[in-house]
Protein backbone atom coordinates (compact mmCIF):
# COMPACT_ATOMS: atom_id res chain seq x y z
CA UNK A 1 0.00 0.00 0.00
CA UNK A 2 1.04 3.67 -1.10
CA UNK A 3 0.38 6.27 1.25
CA UNK A 4 2.41 9.87 1.84
CA UNK A 5 3.56 10.56 5.42
CA UNK A 6 4.95 13.37 7.24
CA UNK A 7 8.09 12.49 9.48
CA UNK A 8 9.57 15.07 11.90
CA UNK A 9 13.14 16.20 10.78
CA UNK A 10 15.03 14.04 13.52
CA UNK A 11 12.92 11.14 13.48
CA UNK A 12 13.83 11.00 9.20
CA UNK A 13 17.54 11.70 10.08
CA UNK A 14 16.86 8.85 12.74
CA UNK A 15 15.72 6.33 10.19
CA UNK A 16 17.62 7.46 7.29
CA UNK A 17 20.78 6.66 9.97
CA UNK A 18 19.40 3.42 10.56
CA UNK A 19 19.14 2.51 6.87
CA UNK A 20 22.60 3.52 6.09
CA UNK A 21 24.03 2.01 8.55
CA UNK A 22 22.23 -1.33 8.17
CA UNK A 23 22.34 -1.64 4.16
CA UNK A 24 18.75 -1.84 4.18
CA UNK A 25 15.76 0.77 2.33
CA UNK A 26 14.37 3.42 4.03
CA UNK A 27 10.58 1.51 3.38
CA UNK A 28 11.86 -1.16 5.02
CA UNK A 29 13.53 0.26 8.03
CA UNK A 30 10.36 2.33 8.59
CA UNK A 31 8.41 -1.02 8.11
CA UNK A 32 10.30 -2.69 10.83
CA UNK A 33 10.16 -0.02 13.43
CA UNK A 34 6.24 0.80 13.12
CA UNK A 35 6.04 -3.04 13.36
CA UNK A 36 7.90 -3.32 16.91
CA UNK A 37 6.12 -0.16 17.92
CA UNK A 38 2.56 -1.87 17.57
CA UNK A 39 3.78 -5.43 18.90
CA UNK A 40 4.77 -3.67 21.97
CA UNK A 41 1.16 -3.24 22.77
CA UNK A 42 1.34 0.32 23.85
CA UNK A 43 0.94 3.75 23.54
CA UNK A 44 4.03 6.15 23.82
CA UNK A 45 2.03 8.71 25.13
CA UNK A 46 0.75 5.82 27.94
CA UNK A 47 3.50 6.83 31.21
CA UNK A 48 4.54 3.84 32.27
CA UNK A 49 5.20 5.20 36.26
CA UNK A 50 4.13 8.35 38.13
CA UNK A 51 5.84 11.36 36.83
CA UNK A 52 9.02 11.58 39.10
CA UNK A 53 9.24 14.43 41.16
CA UNK A 54 12.23 16.08 43.29
CA UNK A 55 11.95 16.31 47.11
CA UNK A 56 14.58 19.79 47.59
CA UNK A 57 16.46 19.40 50.79
CA UNK A 58 18.28 22.47 52.46
CA UNK A 59 22.27 21.09 52.31
CA UNK A 60 24.42 24.29 53.38
CA UNK A 61 27.88 24.41 52.76
CA UNK A 62 30.74 22.73 54.63
CA UNK A 63 32.69 24.42 56.94
CA UNK A 64 35.22 26.86 55.69
CA UNK A 65 33.75 27.13 52.16
CA UNK A 66 32.91 31.11 51.58
CA UNK A 67 30.54 31.59 48.36
CA UNK A 68 31.75 34.70 47.98
CA UNK A 69 35.05 33.52 46.40
CA UNK A 70 33.75 30.74 43.95
CA UNK A 71 34.59 32.59 40.90
CA UNK A 72 38.14 32.28 42.02
CA UNK A 73 38.13 27.92 41.14
CA UNK A 74 36.82 29.07 37.55
CA UNK A 75 39.79 31.33 36.86
CA UNK A 76 42.47 28.59 36.14
CA UNK A 77 39.61 26.84 34.53
CA UNK A 78 38.93 29.85 32.69
CA UNK A 79 42.75 30.86 31.90
CA UNK A 80 43.74 27.07 30.84
CA UNK A 81 40.39 26.78 28.45
CA UNK A 82 41.56 30.15 26.56
CA UNK A 83 45.00 29.46 26.67
CA UNK A 84 44.21 26.16 24.77
CA UNK A 85 42.24 27.58 22.00
CA UNK A 86 45.13 30.40 21.73
CA UNK A 87 47.53 27.40 20.48
CA UNK A 88 44.85 25.55 17.78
Amino acid sequence: MRTTLTLDDDLAEALNRKARLSGRSFKAVVNETIRRGLAHGRSPDTPEAPPFAVQPQACGLLAGIDPLRFNQLLDPLEIESFTDKQAQ
